[in-house]
């Protein structure tokens, strides 16, 4: 297993970060926050998590080992694999899903894209026992009051990408539409999303 990778961050792309190791350019899937983090030509360690099917094998980046631990520990439950394991970080912190499955938080869950009220149903009752609780603060993605979170997830990875600020509020501005329409349709701003769509908009623009 390849428990972290630490090296200068070489490039930067909507799901993924390439950060070079020993002369090695290693491609790790993030969220939106961790990848917002990160600046092309600083040095980064991604804690990580190696994913091996048969025709694949996919290094998954976190933040943290806390954050690793629980993306593990959340495809214990059936149904839930690294793709929506990863969705279910991209949405809420560690701690934020911790106290969600302990009080039995089914709008949380359902914020996640891919999961219904049925789904979270049954991952309340497969979690429930395995993360634990929580185990620091367990402050969900920024509060309704001022910016959206989306709008802050997305701007933030943009100046990570690269990006000036102008330019990323732009953007951000561009791709408000389609967020609200998902957000009206029940679900969440899927940030993966809109940031593709947000860089298609920058690239029209120049």
């Amino acid at each position: 297993m390849i428990a972290f990778v630490r090296g200068p961050v070489a490039a930067l792309g909507p799901t993924t970060a390439v950060v070079e190791v020993g002369g090695v350019g290693m491609a790790v899937q993030c969220t939106p926050d961790t990848l917002a983090g990160l600046r092309i030509g600083q040095e980064a360690r991604l804690a990580t998590s190696l994913v091996v099917r048969e025709d694949s094998m996919t290094l998954y980046g976190f933040a943290d080992d806390d954050e690793r631990q629980v993306f593990e520990l959340l495809q214990t439950a059936s149904g839930v694999g690294p793709r929506l394991a990863q969705a279910m970080l991209g949405v809420h912190r560690p701690d934020t899903l911790r106290l969600a499955v302990a009080t039995g938080d089914e709008k949380a869950l359902t914020a996640v894209p891919g999961i219904g009220k049925k789904g979270a149903q049954k991952l309340l009752l497969e979690l429930k026992d395995k993360l634990g609780a929580p185990v620091g603060t367990a402050a969900a993605r920024p509060a309704a009051s001022g910016p959206a979170p989306w709008t802050e997830q997305l701007h933030a990875a943009l100046i990570g990408l690269g990006y000036a600020a102008r330019e990323a509020e732009e953007a951000v501005v561009a791709v408000t539409p389609q967020a609200e329409e998902a957000i009206a349709a029940g679900g969440s701003a899927p940030v993966p999303q809109l940031l593709r769509a947000a860089l298609q908009s920058l690239n029209r623009a120049r």
